[in-house]
């Protein structure tokens, strides 16, 4: 069967992140969805973020590379994390997308196929 990765992009809103009690559950769900993902054999990899100004920019300018502190760009949100899978078409990725939004609750998934990785 032909493969293709997707990454599962979490987008959260600047801020603070929530308490315990918001947080705890949440984690759980992630926990559950991690191991299903690995027993169907579609878990590659995933990770959380640090804040977004933790961030180091190098941008090439004029023949020399440019490092700033901070994001790339200023918004009112940033990715939180993300999930590495493998997928025979798009409607999987998607099933998988769909658990990850059911499992965080309320934040917004991007499912987005690697160029040239997979199939």
């Amino acid at each position: 069967m032909d493969t293709q990765y997707y990454m599962l992009t979490i987008y959260q809103p600047d801020g603070p992140a929530p308490g315990p009690d918001v947080m705890d559950p949440i984690l759980r769900r992630l926990a559950a969805l991690n191991r299903e993902m690995k027993e169907a054999g579609a878990w590659v990899f995933n990770g959380a973020l640090h804040e977004p100004s933790t961030a180091t920019v190098l941008r090439p300018k004029d023949g020399e590379v440019l490092m700033t502190d901070g994001p790339y760009t200023e918004g009112k949100e940033h990715i939180g994390g993300f999930t590495i899978i493998q997928a025979p078409d798009l409607d999987a990725a998607l099933a998988w997308g769909r658990k990850l939004a059911e499992a965080i609750g309320l934040l917004p998934i991007e499912v987005r196929p690697f160029h040239g990785v997979g199939g």
